[in-house]
Formats: C-alpha cells, sequence, structure tokens
C-alpha cells in the first residue's frame, strides 16, 4: 500500500486534490481512500489531507503517521512535515532541491507548480496541478486516470476544467525532466 500525505492551507484545495487522486488511481484500476485531518477549520490554516493507494482492498481506517509521499502545496508548511515520508516529497517551489533544507532520507522533488498554474490558469491554483507531478514522478497513477478523475470532480466541460487539464498536463511534463 501506497501512503501520500498533502499539507496545504485553507482553501488551498489540499483535501480536493487527495479526493481526485484517489477517484484517479480507482480509475487506474486500483483500490483507494482520500480523506481530511482539520485542525482550526479557516481559510489559511494549515490542513492535511491523506490518500492511500493500493493493488487489494483497503481496510485499514487510521490517519497516516508514516507515508511513501509528500505532496506540499504551500513549501512555508514543510517545518509541520514531522511523518515519516520513506519515498519522495513534492514541493511546490521554484528552488532547488538542494536548496531545500529538510532533515529527510526520502527525495526531494521540487516543482514550481504556482508558475504553471498562473500560466495555465491564470490562478494560483496549484492543488490539481500537482497531481501532475505526482503522477510524472511516482508513476502510481496514470495522466489519463487523473483526466478522468477531474471530470468526474468538477464537471463534463466548461473553461475552468480544461484549464487544469492543460495545467496537469504542463506539470506532468515539466516534472518528467
Amino acid at each position: 500500500m501506497k501512503q501520500i500525505i498533502f499539507l496545504g492551507r485553507g482553501g488551498q484545495g489540499a483535501v480536493t486534490s487527495s479526493r481526485v487522486l484517489a477517484i484517479a488511481a480507482f480509475e487506474d484500476g486500483k483500490f483507494s481512500q482520500a480523506f481530511p485531518n482539520f485542525g482550526v477549520e479557516r481559510m489559511g490554516a494549515p490542513v492535511r489531507s491523506y490518500c492511500r493507494i493500493d493493488e487489494k482492498k483497503i481496510d485499514l481506517r487510521e490517519q497516516v503517521y508514516d507515508a511513501e509521499y509528500a505532496i506540499v502545496l504551500d513549501a512555508t508548511l514543510l517545518n509541520g512535515l514531522i511523518e515519516s515520508v520513506s519515498d519522495t516529497i513534492i514541493i511546490n517551489s521554484n528552488k532547488k532541491p538542494e536548496e531545500i533544507n529538510l532533515n529527510t532520507k526520502a527525495k526531494i522533488k521540487c516543482v514550481d507548480i504556482t508558475k504553471i498554474a498562473l500560466e495555465e490558469i491564470g490562478k494560483p491554483f496549484v492543488n490539481i496541478a500537482a497531481l501532475g507531478a505526482f503522477a510524472a514522478i511516482t508513476k502510481e497513477v496514470s495522466l489519463n486516470g487523473l483526466e478522468k478523475a477531474i471530470y468526474q470532480q468538477m464537471g463534463s466541460k466548461g473553461p475552468m476544467v480544461e484549464k487544469n487539464i492543460n495545467a496537469i498536463r504542463k506539470v506532468f511534463e515539466d516534472a518528467s525532466k
């Protein structure tokens, strides 16, 4: 089983992105679950959300303490990443991984998701776009599965759906380099 931690701020969409990732995994024929963990529920407050992906049924129903992956939507929250992340931490940042001072054995991957979201969506909506980086870096879900999940979560057509699809594709391409 693969466990993923999302770190974001209230209003940034960490809960939505964990749900979209779970749907994408399901679309790819896997078992999945997504769930939030709120502290103070207010705009801008730190928010954690979790996703699990497996090839077999998931019976576990507890918070994620040890994860293979983390997706950090806001780099100012890195100090809040106290859980053990064993594989990869994907950070929305324009810095180089070696510039990130994080005491971890996990690989650090930085992708400037905000820049791409501003170009493609016109606003710094990074939550869905970040999933493109996750798909490219981890290979845990497919780009096709993500696109189906976005349509399921956001509706069939419309400018915002298409902008998010374009952003996820661009982030996927950027993170694949």
